[in-house]
């Protein structure tokens, strides 16, 4: 079994010695909420395990490794599962290799449905069943109903650990039936530390680090996209020339995060708080406060098609012109 990130062991720790059948592990994206529910099931499924968590070198330890564990049920929308290397069923599989059509980006009711009769069957290896879920926000409201329906009629040894990066989108009712847990924040040296482990330069993890808003996951994610410091701290006053060629390399999504952090720290300096995501010298003066809420609705709204825009060139240019318009707006006054 891969380490666990420094600051989820004292968390894995906690959640072994509570009593349940199922938790909601919350907290916002790059924390490590899939990491640590596997490592969560890992230990519940060990053959030997500690306080600390699973053994990592029995039978059970090995199967989670290499995806064929017999009771451990992995509710994933397609993409994720794919991603994150876990095999697919055959039908779906031969499906999406025949193009007949893409993966899906929900977790789709017929695994929910599955999953609901994983639960019901009898333990193979003899330590009880385990149905992980994630992003647990992927849910539709077929798939989180089948779900709730299990919650609250708990079959057989099973528990249920849900990981989410975005709770509130889960239905109450789902949340009132979980014991939760909000991941804790890693302290700025840990992060970069462990960025380092992973690859990443020493002179670039703090700003990387920075830019993701403090989210370890989240940082080494861009550092293997290629993202670049020095590009990141140049992005501000590119945008304010409508410098279109900043954001050509990203996709609209991508584009539309990182526009939403300037207009976080700018609408923060604003109301004199320190920026998240960018160096103080690196912005612009701060518009007005109009004007930058403005842009926030806008961009949270460009953000509901950002996954399958009409045209992404169209997209972006439009993008920029307007974080060009508002930045050029009146400055707020000292």
């Amino acid at each position: 079994m891969s380490m666990l990130s420094p600051w989820l062991n004292p968390p894995l720790v906690e959640l072994l010695r509570q009593r349940g059948h199922a938790w909601l592990l919350q907290g916002p994206s790059g924390l490590g909420q899939y990491e640590l529910a596997l490592a969560l099931a890992a230990t519940w499924l060990c053959e030997q395990p500690t306080g600390q968590g699973a053994c990592g070198h029995c039978g059970s330890c090995h199967a989670i490794e290499v995806r064929t564990h017999a009771d451990l049920c992995v509710l994933m929308p397609e993409v994720a599962m794919m991603e994150l290397g876990w095999p697919l069923d055959e039908k779906s599989q031969a499906d999406i290799d025949d193009k007949k059509r893409k993966p899906s980006k929900e977790i789709r009711v017929e695994a929910m449905r599955e999953a609901v009769g994983f639960a019901q069957r009898t333990s193979a290896r003899g330590r009880g069943k385990v149905v992980l879920v994630y992003p647990a926000e992927r849910m539709n409201s077929i798939t989180a109903n089948a779900l709730l329906k299990t919650l609250e009629e708990p079959v057989g040894d099973v528990r249920f650990v849900l990981a989410s990066e975005a709770a509130w989108q889960l239905l109450p009712t789902i949340r009132s039936r979980c014991i939760g847990f909000t991941l804790p924040w890693p302290a700025a040296e840990q992060g970069q530390a462990w960025l380092v482990e992973h690859g990443v330069a020493a002179n670039d993890a703090s700003a990387l680090l920075r830019a993701a808003g403090g989210r370890p996951s989240d940082a080494l994610r861009q550092a293997r996209a290629g993202g670049s410091p020095k590009a990141w701290s140049l992005l501000p006053k590119a945008m304010a020339r409508g410098d279109v060629a900043a954001l050509a390399d990203q996709a609209p999504a991508q584009a539309i995060d990182a526009l939403q952090k300037l207009c976080h720290d700018l609408m923060a300096v604003g109301q004199g708080a320190a920026p998240r995501f960018f160096e103080p010298a690196d912005l612009p003066p701060a518009p007005t406060g109009i004007a930058l809420a403005r842009w926030s609705k806008s961009l949270a709204n460009a953000a509901r098609t950002a996954e399958h825009p009409f045209n992404a060139g169209l997209m972006l240019e439009a993008l920029v012109s307007e974080a060009r318009t508002t930045l050029h707006s009146s400055p707020r006054r000292p």
